[in-house]
């Protein structure tokens, strides 16, 4: 139940755009992982989500769905629908998450969805003919760690 209510407050903070109130939900030796960002530290995941925020201005949704937890593990599905500011392209990305706790807190969170879908809506013609390929995945993963790194950089 206790677990329940806090992926419940993580993602309430999410819909809200409230940052600190999402890093209030992580262990500070969470590990968090996606197909997009890769696998991120505490500050660094904290420091992506500031970023995703602040980079929609207001233009996004957050829906979740489904969490279920117990004392070690939970999951629950979410939606994010957005602009990807890149390309200015209207993204709905449907993701499956995973969590561990540790501490009443969050000390795992990996995100799963369709990368092939992700890069068709965001990127377009070039995501819907190389989207599929370990090129165009590495390529995107390279971008937004190397977006988030100068993010961070400039926070500092």
């Amino acid at each position: 139940m206790k677990n329940s209510l806090l992926i419940q407050k993580f993602y309430n903070a999410f819909a809200n755009s409230n940052a600190e109130e999402m890093a209030s939900c992580y262990h500070k030796d969470v590990i968090f992982e996606d197909p997009a960002f890769g696998k991120l530290n505490q500050k660094e995941v904290i420091s992506m989500w500031k970023m995703l925020l602040e980079r929609s201005k207001g233009n996004l949704k957050i829906e979740f769905s489904d969490v279920v937890t117990n004392e070690k593990s939970g999951s629950t599905n979410w939606i994010a629908t957005y602009i990807f500011s890149q390309t200015n392209r209207k993204v709905v990305n449907i993701i499956d998450a995973k969590f561990e706790f540790e501490d009443g807190l969050i000390i795992k969170h990996t995100d799963h969805f369709d990368f092939y879908k992700w890069t068709k809506q965001a990127l377009g013609l070039k995501g819907y003919l190389l989207g599929w390929t370990n090129f165009m995945q590495k390529k995107v993963k390279q971008n937004a760690k190397k977006s988030l790194q100068n993010y961070i950089q400039k926070q500092a």
